[in-house]
C-alpha cells in the first residue's frame, strides 16, 4: 500500500534553509527561516526562560497530563498580555482560551471552531500571507478568497485595495488579519486603519481571525496589540491565535494559545468546550513544558520584568538593524531603501526579482526566498556589509 506514495517536494522555506545549511562557503548569509538570531548568529535563550526552567525543575513532582485546556497561569497570562489586564472584554468575562501546540496549533483550533459554526466558510487572507495559513486552515474544509494588502510599488499597505476587496466579505465570512509585524512583508496597519476594519466588521458582519505571532517585536507589547484590542472592544466576537515562539524564544517548545472573544460569558464557555473537543481529536492533550515556562514568567512579577526588558532590547536591535541595513544598501547601490526602516518585525521584501535572488544564492551564498523576503534578524555586524554589497551587485 505505502509503496505507491511518491516523494513530495520540500517546503519552499525549509528546503531553502536546508540548502543554506549545506553551503560551505565562508561568506554565507542565511536570511530564510523566521527565527530571531543574535549578533553571533545564535537563537538565544532568554534569561527569564532559564530562570523559569530552573524553578520548574526544582518544583516539578509529576509528569501527568495537563488539564485539557492547558496551564491556567498561561491561559490567564496570555489573555492579559494580548488584551491588557483592564480590557472591557476581560472585565465582562467575554474571553476564554485554550493552550495549543504553538501558533500553528492555535490557528488549527480556530479553523476547527469556524468550520463547526459554518462548514466550508470563506476565509479572506491577505495577499501575500504566511504560506502555511492555507494548509492549516484549508485542510479543515474552509475556502479562501484574497484581499489586496501589499503594494510592491510603495513597499507599504495597499489599504484602498484592501478595503475595496473586503467590501465583499459578509456574515459567515472570516477575515484573517496579522496582528502586527506582517509575515512576510513587514508592512502593518495603522491604528486608524484598524478602526476602519472594525467599522466594516460591524457593518458587514464578518468575523476577524487575528494571527499575532510577533507581539513585542514591532513597537512594543502594548503598541503591537493595539489593533487587536480595538477590535475586541468594539466587536461582539473574534478569534485570536497567539504564539510565544518569537517573543519568548520558545520555538521548539511549541507554545501557543487560541483565544475567543465572545458576546457573553456563556458563549465564551461554549467556545472552550468546542475547542477541547477539536483538540481531543487532533492532538488529545496539550504539551506542558513551554506553557509552564511562559505561565511562570507571566505570573511572577520579577520574571515578567526581566522578560520585558529582554524583549525590549530584542525589539530595539531589530529596529536598529533595519536602520543600519537601509543605510548600507543605499550607500552600496545608490537606491532608495527607506521602506526597510518603516516596516515592523522580522521580515522585509527587498524588491528583487526571483532571478536576482537566485543569483545571490549561486554567486554570493546569500540566501533569501525568491520573493526577496528576508529575515532581518539574520543580519549582524559581521555580514551586513557583505550583504549590502552582494545585493547591490545583482541590482
Amino acid at each position: 500500500m505505502l509503496d505507491q506514495l511518491q516523494r513530495l517536494p520540500a517546503d519552499p522555506i525549509l528546503g531553502l534553509a536546508a540548502m543554506a545549511r549545506a553551503d560551505t562557503r565562508a561568506a554565507k548569509v542565511d536570511l530564510t527561516v523566521g527565527i530571531y538570531m543574535d549578533e553571533t548568529g545564535v537563537c538565544p535563550v532568554f534569561d527569564a526562560v532559564r530562570e523559569a526552567q530552573a524553578m520548574l525543575a526544582t518544583d516539578e513532582i509529576t509528569k501527568a497530563y495537563l488539564p485539557p485546556a492547558g496551564v491556567d497561569a498561561f491561559n490567564s497570562g496570555m489573555q492579559k498580555l494580548l488584551l491588557g489586564a483592564e480590557h472591557p472584554a476581560l472585565l465582562g468575562a467575554r474571553v476564554s482560551s485554550v493552550q495549543a501546540p504553538g501558533g500553528c496549533g492555535a490557528l488549527r483550533i480556530g479553523a476547527e471552531i469556524i468550520h463547526a459554526a459554518t462548514p466550508g466558510a470563506t476565509v479572506w487572507v491577505s495577499d501575500p500571507t504566511w504560506p502555511v495559513h492555507l494548509p492549516l486552515l484549508g485542510s479543515v474544509g474552509l475556502q479562501f478568497s484574497n484581499y489586496r494588502y501589499y503594494d510592491p510599488a510603495t513597499h507599504g499597505v495597499n489599504f484602498q485595495g484592501m478595503v475595496e476587496d473586503l467590501k465583499s466579505a459578509g456574515a459567515g465570512d472570516v477575515v484573517l488579519l496579522h496582528g502586527c509585524c506582517h509575515n512576510p512583508c513587514g508592512a502593518d496597519l495603522s491604528l486608524a486603519q484598524w478602526a476602519v476594519v472594525a467599522d466594516m466588521a460591524e457593518a458587514q458582519g464578518f468575523l476577524p481571525f487575528i494571527d499575532i505571532a510577533y507581539q513585542g517585536l514591532g513597537d512594543g507589547l502594548d503598541e503591537d496589540a493595539a489593533g487587536l484590542r480595538l477590535l475586541a472592544e468594539r466587536l461582539p466576537e473574534l478569534i485570536v491565535a497567539a504564539s510565544c515562539s518569537k517573543n519568548m524564544g520558545l520555538y521548539r517548545e511549541r507554545t501557543g494559545a487560541a483565544m475567543f472573544v465572545c458576546r457573553d460569558q456563556e458563549n465564551a464557555e461554549a467556545l472552550v468546550s468546542q475547542a477541547l473537543v477539536a483538540a481531543r481529536r487532533i492532538y488529545s492533550m496539550p504539551p506542558a513544558h513551554g506553557a509552564l515556562i511562559a505561565g511562570k514568567i507571566l505570573s511572577d512579577s520579577k520574571l515578567d520584568r526581566t522578560w520585558r526588558v529582554e524583549l525590549m532590547e530584542m525589539c530595539a536591535r531589530i529596529n536598529g538593524l533595519r536602520s543600519d541595513l537601509r543605510t548600507k544598501l543605499e550607500a552600496a547601490s545608490g537606491r532608495d531603501f527607506a521602506f526597510i526602516e518603516k516596516e515592523k518585525g522580522m521580515f522585509s521584501f527587498l524588491g528583487l526579482s526571483a532571478e536576482q535572488a537566485s543569483r545571490l544564492r549561486e554567486d554570493y551564498a546569500v540566501y533569501m526566498l525568491d520573493s526577496s523576503r528576508i529575515n532581518v534578524a539574520g543580519v549582524n555586524a559581521g555580514n551586513i556589509d557583505y550583504l549590502a554589497e552582494s545585493v547591490a551587485a545583482v541590482l
